[in-house]
């Protein structure tokens, strides 16, 4: 095992990529003490899915870790009932325990392909233990600690008043609660995105207030998502999730645009800032194009989440489908009944789950989205038999495939017209 550096390159290290750290002299001079900090992350589990955005943080608990560091990864189940009010111009809806606990078992289960996860690296705790016990009384003391006048500091909240729009008083108090939270594990620092700096800097006031040392506060980037606008959700299908294929993963990544390569190369691989300056100089001096280094990119994110080999693996999918025009090697099969063909083509689609409704599958169609066994239909109203769909793929787009069986008698006998009927060759992997 490579030994620890030394406090100044440990600050170096940490700070790399940082949007604030406050403060600095104070996260330097608890390096010096040569302690394992306790290093705070919340996760209110509001969704299904962790995508690379979130992921910046993550990889920088992982960082902390690394350099023989505690974790303390706080799963809000308590606050996200509250909903956090973080760059929203709407009040969040409520989650029941029940969606919290569910979306609470696949955090912890993607979050392992980050941190690390042994006895004594790690910390899981949940705010409910001590959130939800709260009486009338001890709320009543947790307000007292600070002003309308402070809370209303926060650029969401004022933004959404002066708009007109409601800020339920339940979203006040949201900031008090994650800063109770610090105050419960004694955090020495606290993680979290840009949209977090209120609410870490209500945990530095909350300690304060009953004697504890202010914990550091260490802001990162909101990475944009595959849109290259607005930042990377599952809600604006802008997303990269760090448990999707590896297909997936590389193909998105091989899309976003080129002025987003600087970000994503410095955010999304892990590499040590040395490593990123240096790419990003023969990026910027045209040493390395950035067709290549987008491959260079979507290797090194999908080997860090589906082991070592596997970004290469992407890669040749990725051309296999994108350049030789042939299908994935892998693709989903269905079976059909031969007595539910003849079939036309849109409810087809929405049949073997490639268009969410019939008219979404008529507009694809329309637009040169759809082919069957390699060829482009053109009427949505057409009719596929069994000869037409038996052993052959459809698909949608440039990502989406299914290969079609059809069961029963005479499955190869009753063609249709979508493809030029039943004699039309089977196309590529067909």
């Amino acid at each position: 095992m490579p030994a620890v550096p030394g406090p100044e390159r440990q600050l170096q290290l940490l700070g790399a990529g940082t949007v604030d750290v406050i403060r600095r002299e104070e996260l330097a001079d608890r390096l010096r003490a040569g302690r394992p900090l306790r290093v705070k992350l919340g996760i209110d589990p509001t969704a299904s899915d962790i995508h690379l955005g979130f992921a910046v943080v993550l990889r920088k608990l992982r960082q902390f870790q690394d350099l023989g560091h505690l974790a303390v990864l706080i799963i809000g189940d308590f606050t996200a009932r509250v909903g956090d009010p973080s760059g929203r111009s709407a009040t969040r809806p409520p989650l029941t325990p029940e969606q919290v606990d569910r979306y609470a078992e696949t955090y912890l289960a993607q979050v392992g392909r980050i941190l690390d996860l042994r006895p004594g690296r790690i910390e899981v705790l949940r705010n409910a233990d001590w959130l939800a016990g709260m009486d009338m009384a001890e709320v009543l003391r947790l307000t007292a600690r600070v002003t309308v006048a402070r809370i209303l500091e926060r650029d969401d909240f004022t933004a959404r008043l002066q708009a007109g729009a409601p800020v339920a008083l339940s979203e006040l108090l949201y900031p008090l609660l994650q800063g109770t939270d610090s105050v419960e594990v004694r955090a020495d620092v606290e993680l979290g995105g840009t949209d977090q700096l209120f609410n870490c800097l209500m945990g530095r006031h909350l300690q304060e207030q009953v004697g504890q040392a202010p914990q550091v506060v260490m802001t990162l980037p909101l990475l944009e998502g595959t849109d290259g606008v607005q930042k990377m959700s599952k809600s604006l299908g802008n997303y990269i999730g760090i448990a999707e294929p590896a297909a997936e993963q590389f193909g998105k990544l091989m899309s976003i645009p080129d002025a987003l390569l600087p970000r994503y190369l410095a955010l999304t691989t892990g590499w040590e800032p040395e490593q990123v300056a240096s790419t990003l100089d023969a990026l910027a001096s045209g040493d390395l194009h950035p067709a290549a280094a987008k491959r260079l990119l979507a290797r090194t994110v999908v080997d860090s989440y589906h082991g070592p080999g596997a970004g290469e693996a992407a890669e040749a999918e990725f051309d296999r489908v994108f350049r030789a025009h042939q299908p994935p090697s892998e693709v989903p099969e269905l079976t059909l009944p031969a007595t539910e063909l003849p079939m036309e083509v849109a409810p087809l689609l929405v049949r073997l789950g490639l268009a969410p409704s019939n008219r979404e599958a008529r507009r694809l169609v329309t637009q040169g989205g759809v082919r069957i066994g390699g060829r482009r239909v053109e009427d949505p109203a057409a009719t596929v038999g069994p000869a037409d769909l038996d052993g052959r793929i459809v698909q949608r787009g440039r990502r989406q495939f299914v290969r079609v069986h059809v069961s029963g008698a005479g499955a190869r006998t009753a063609g249709g017209t979508a493809t030029g009927g039943g004699n039309a060759e089977a196309g590529p992997g067909g």
